[in-house]
């Protein structure tokens, strides 16, 4: 009797295969991080535990004065620090794709939130009706609608990318629900959050490729909305055309601003040390919140704030590489948008401390004291970051083609 011989079977892979494919899996899955995701990541890191570290420095003076535990502040702030790094490095693994389908639920999710200012759970400070209390907890809405409406505006222009030539396509819905988002905000008669959301709908509009004539209808209009709100309120036009150049208004409506301005020239060049400040014991109204920069100032003189102003520049430079390399509109607009929130507003705030603009109530991001807003740039950074995972992906089909 013959024999046949058998061939082996090749469609069973072998173990040195197998190994080749696991490793190949476990190299897909740590595949080292683009240097836009690093630049991006180290930034908002440092800048969260700065402004840790200020917001104890600025917090402490008051609060023993009080009678309270001098760490209450920064222990505050911690506490939403460790909620929003975890959910920033969260949100950077969600898929750019989920992220689109989210942006009418977020946007819509956000006003609802927004309108909660005005039930019983609102609460108002400073003139602005701005908060919920919930649980013993005061929230500010108005910091998760900023990423919503970034957000949104970047999945419907993306949505129109092919038709951005007209101007209907343009402006609606952008400019309408927009307007609509930004107008719960000025009910609570908050000029400076929706200065910011403005900023954010105007950015998005630059970064989606609009033409100029087009981009300078919106422009004009924002302009003349923002003339509008602050002509039409005795309160904003007294901080705004305040003189505070000299001592003649001092106890009236420069007394914040010359206390900012005093406290970034005692620094000088390297400061009077952490924890040295003078300003801060009851002199410099909104020391933790709005007049961090002036602590930093004063603390570590002329070298710390240059090393914030460094950190911001970093951010945005880590940014916009991502905008430049992406193909995605929908990355391009929303990255955008986010960047002009996050740096804009950093820019309004340092403009109000060495007094270019006139006290706005806008916080520096990151650093100023205020676990909402913390907790809201945290998570946009995380959506950013997520924008930077595909980066590598980008270029290396670049290569290969």
């Amino acid at each position: 009797m013959t024999q046949v011989a058998r061939t082996p079977r090749t469609d069973r892979p072998n173990a040195s295969s197998r190994g080749f494919a696991a490793r190949v899996s476990l190299g897909r899955r740590f595949t080292p991080v683009s240097t836009e995701f690093l630049m991006i990541a180290s930034t908002a890191l440092l800048l969260t535990i700065f402004g840790l570290v200020m917001v104890l420095s600025a917090t402490s003076a008051d609060a023993v004065s009080k009678g309270a535990n001098p760490m209450d502040g920064a222990m505050r702030q911690g506490i939403f620090a460790l909620l929003g790094i975890p959910l920033m490095f969260l949100v950077s693994r969600v898929p750019i794709a989920f992220l689109k389908k989210m942006a009418w639920p977020a946007l819509f999710g956000a006003v609802a939130l927004q309108l909660l200012v005005f039930t019983p759970l609102g609460d108002s400070g400073g003139g602005n009706r701005n908060w919920i209390k919930v649980a013993g907890l005061t929230l500010q809405p108005s910091e998760f609608l900023k990423l919503a409406l970034a957000v949104w505006i970047g999945y419907v222009l993306m949505r129109k990318q092919t038709m951005l030539g007209t101007w209907h396509q343009v402006f609606i819905p952008v400019v309408p629900v927009s307007a609509l988002a930004i107008g719960t905000v000025l009910a609570g008669k908050d000029l400076g959050t929706s200065m910011v959301l403005v900023l954010i709908m105007l950015g998005c509009l630059f970064f989606s490729g609009v033409k100029l004539r087009l981009f300078i209808i919106p422009v004009i209009l924002g302009v003349l909305s923002v003339l509008a709100l602050a002509l039409t309120s005795e309160d904003r036009m007294r901080r705004i055309t305040a003189v505070c150049s000299d001592m003649s208004d001092y106890e009236k409506n420069c007394y914040q601003s010359i206390h900012g301005m005093w406290g970034m020239a005692t620094g000088g060049i390297f400061g009077v040390g952490l924890g040295n400040s003078q300003e801060k014991y009851g002199w410099l109204p909104a020391a933790g919140n709005d007049f961090i920069f002036a602590i930093v100032g004063e603390e570590l003189g002329l070298i710390g704030c240059l090393v914030v102003l460094a950190l911001f520049a970093t951010f945005a430079i880590g940014v916009f590489h991502i905008i430049r390399k992406t193909n995605d509109p929908f990355i391009r607009v929303a990255a955008g948008g986010i960047t002009v929130w996050i740096v804009g507003q950093a820019i309004f705030n340092v403009g109000v401390v060495i007094g270019l603009f006139p006290v706005m109530g806008v916080p520096l991001p990151f650093m100023s004291q205020g676990g909402t807003a913390l907790l809201a740039v945290l998570i946009a950074c995380g959506v950013l970051l997520a924008f930077a995972r595909t980066v590598p992906a980008v270029e290396r089909g670049k290569v290969t083609r």
